[in-house]
């Protein structure tokens, strides 16, 4: 997503991306995604997983995640104010599945395409509604 932000022009919107459990806490980006980024000749840095509060989710217009479980465990981490910012990344591309997840498929290609129709379906929504 930052990718496809910055080659839009768009430095007015933040992503960032969080762990919803605490075992995911100081991790940075999986290797096999790592790799499909290079390939794709996008950038990345490195990151450490921080964990998601009911606090932080409240600074967020938006609340995205990839799957189902996800999607459950947003529902139950954040206040109810915030769970209408809650919604599932293909949900922009008007599809009603799952995020493919390489850590069971192995199939980061599968992967790559899902987040990429994903967030330039997003992208495009943002633009429509904010200019």
């Amino acid at each position: 997503m930052k990718h496809l932000l910055s080659k839009a022009g768009r430095t007015d919107i933040e992503v960032e991306s969080a762990a919803l459990h605490t075992d995911e806490i100081g991790s940075d980006i999986h290797r096999g995604t790592r790799e499909k980024l290079r390939e794709m000749g996008i950038p990345f840095t490195r990151r450490s997983a921080w964990l998601l509060t009911p606090d932080k989710a409240s600074e967020y217009d938006l609340l995205i995640g990839m799957d189902w479980y996800n999607i459950s465990d947003l529902r139950r981490l954040v206040r109810p104010a915030d769970r209408a910012k809650i919604h599932s990344l293909l949900e922009y591309a008007g599809e009603s599945r799952d995020i493919a997840d390489p850590w069971y498929t192995g199939n980061f290609d599968a992967t790559y395409n899902d987040v990429v129709k994903g967030c330039s379906s997003l992208l495009a929504a943002l633009t429509a509604n904010n200019g």
